[in-house]
């Protein structure tokens, strides 16, 4: 009997992660969806049903990444329940402004969501992947990843992070067969991006559904074609 492929999204019940878990949905994946609010999963999880009948049925994580024994517990639950986890979207994450302005505890707030929480899903995913010989990691950064802007540093901080770890995973793991890539977009039209200040009106930004079908190109390309990051430009932010 064919194993059912398996993918897991964080943020997946809004924006960006809601795109993609409806886009992989629709590729036939069984999507295992995580984000703070259980509503708003089950929304996901019902248009998924809806939309896709034909598609495995999703699950839904609902907790607070920043939880470290709740998300490991879940991640203990799900690895023992499957063999095979064939994507991890590491998606969640939170926007705030400043750079010094704000107090340590802020920052750590902030890096325990945008950095740890994936480091966490990292840390229990792989060793799946290692063991199965393959899989395909996805993790969200940000064009502040790659480029720090002023009134933003608390963010990027998190971001260069990201963006360093996978760099380092994409080198390590690729003689494994696990590809890692950073994806980089610049103002999404999400809520995150009105939050952040985005000095462009919603249909001139990215669309999460870019994001989405981003993914399922690079999940089209042949087994030896390794992407490390890719970065998404709004055209008024060209510079």
């Amino acid at each position: 009997m064919r194993k059912k492929s398996i993918a897991i999204i964080t943020g997946a019940s809004r924006g960006i992660g809601r795109a993609i878990s409806l886009s992989l949905a629709e590729e036939g994946y069984k999507v295992l969806l995580f984000a703070r609010s259980e509503n708003t999963l089950l929304d996901v999880a019902n248009e998924i049903k809806t939309n896709y009948p034909n598609s495995p049925s999703a699950e839904t994580f609902p907790c607070d990444l920043t939880d470290a024994n709740k998300v490991n517990s879940l991640l203990d639950q799900i690895t023992e329940k499957y063999e095979n986890i064939d994507i991890l979207v590491n998606n969640a994450g939170v926007y705030k402004s400043g750079s010094i302005e704000h107090s340590l505890d802020d920052f750590k707030d902030l890096l325990d969501v945008n950095l740890a929480a994936p480091f966490l899903f990292l840390k229990a995913i792989i060793p799946v992947m290692k063991k199965q010989g393959y899989g395909y990691i996805f993790n969200v950064a940000s064009r502040a990843a790659k480029i720090g802007f002023e009134g933003s540093g608390f963010y990027a901080a998190s971001k260069f992070g990201l963006l360093g770890l996978t760099e380092s995973l994409y080198r390590e793991f690729s003689k494994l067969n696990i590809k890692v890539t950073a994806l980089c977009p610049s103002y999404v039209n999400t809520p995150m991006a009105i939050e952040a200040g985005a000095p462009m009106e919603g249909e001139e930004m990215i669309q999460p559904e870019d994001l989405a079908i981003t993914i399922k190109y690079l999940l089209s390309l042949s087994k030896d074609a390794y992407v490390r990051e890719l970065m998404i430009d709004c055209r008024k932010t060209i510079v």
